[in-house]
């Protein structure tokens, strides 16, 4: 049976005879579907995660922790963990990406990193993995074995090795110096939906079955260096301090000092940044979803940014000039 006639014969049982529409909502960056369906006047969405592919147990755990936290997210109405069918509410079509501008960014920012505070305080963590070392450095080893060897064509030499190996250590002992929250892992303007009326308060929140324990600074890397949508450092630093300021308001551990936290934001960031790379670059040469390159230019500006800023990523910032050569 096709996967197309597994979603209609599912559909079928659960609306029980109802009339309904079925057409694509979006896609996503891993195996996952999405699909609008109308039946009754309500919409809903319907996940389609092929279970050889993705495991939606994780989805329907975590939205339901984050709604325990009060978040909008979207409810679970029915799901087939099996068959990998999730029946979801529908949080309408307007991502912040569609909606940001000059005009409302600050309004949409504030609502966002609100929403992240309250995640960040009230969301249960306990049944979460840890974002550790050994994950931390998965996701660096991205950068060379997609960014620099299929995007640039580019074969390090041992010196330029060392050197990539002495800044992932470093990044890691920082990071592992942070305080430890809940962490969505793309908190971005792609994953939070633009809500009105009765689709509940800014931002809806999707796409968070990945998340961790890790960085209370990573969510917020992912909101101000956006890869799809960027802001100068002067708004970007405006609203990081107008997050910091109610962090400590609301007791959450941040530094006292300012730079201290910014600096954990950029380091943070750099580890970020050389994930996405790789990321976008396996996404195209392996996924064949090449739109992703589109979006380099602007993350390869984020990291090389933070780098010029510390000394300690001189040798990093030293190999990126090199490959904006090639």
């Amino acid at each position: 049976m096709t996967r197309e006639l597994q979603i209609t014969e599912w559909l079928n049982n659960i609306l029980k005879n109802q009339e309904y529409t079925i057409k694509p909502a979006s896609s996503d960056a891993s195996y996952r579907r999405y699909f609008r369906v109308m039946s009754n006047h309500q919409s809903y969405i319907l996940m389609d995660a092929p279970p050889g592919k993705e495991n939606s147990k994780p989805f329907v755990d975590i939205a339901n922790t984050l709604l325990n936290a009060g978040l909008n997210v979207p409810k679970v109405y029915e799901s087939d963990l099996k068959a990998g069918f999730l029946l979801l509410s529908d949080l309408g079509n307007k991502t912040y990406l569609d909606e940001l501008n000059h005009q409302n960014a600050s309004l949409l920012y504030k609502d966002a990193y609100l929403a992240l505070i309250q995640i960040q305080k009230n969301a249960d963590i306990q049944s979460l993995k840890l974002y550790d070392d050994a994950l931390l450095i998965q996701e660096l080893r991205l950068f060379p074995d997609w960014y620099l060897k299929f995007h640039k064509s580019y074969e390090m030499n041992d010196s330029e090795k060392n050197v990539l190996d002495s800044t992932f250590d470093l990044l890691i002992q920082n990071i592992k110096s942070h305080t430890q929250v809940f962490v969505h892992r793309d908190f971005h303007s792609r994953n939070l939906m633009f809500c009105n009326g009765d689709l509940g308060k800014n931002p809806g929140i999707l796409d968070f079955q990945d998340a961790v324990k890790g960085s209370i600074v990573y969510d917020l890397v992912s909101l101000f260096k956006d890869a799809y949508i960027v802001w100068s450092e002067e708004e970007v630093l405006d609203w990081l301090i107008r997050y910091w300021e109610r962090a400590k308001q609301d007791k959450l551990k941040v530094q006292d000092d300012f730079a201290e936290f910014y600096r954990d934001f950029e380091w943070m960031g750099v580890q970020r940044h050389l994930k996405v790379l790789g990321i976008f670059a396996r996404l195209n040469y392996r996924d064949h979803k090449a739109n992703y390159l589109n979006d380099l230019p602007n993350v390869e500006n984020y990291l090389i940014r933070a780098c010029e800023r510390y000394k300690d990523l001189h040798p990093l910032l030293k190999l990126m000039n090199k490959l904006s050569l090639t």
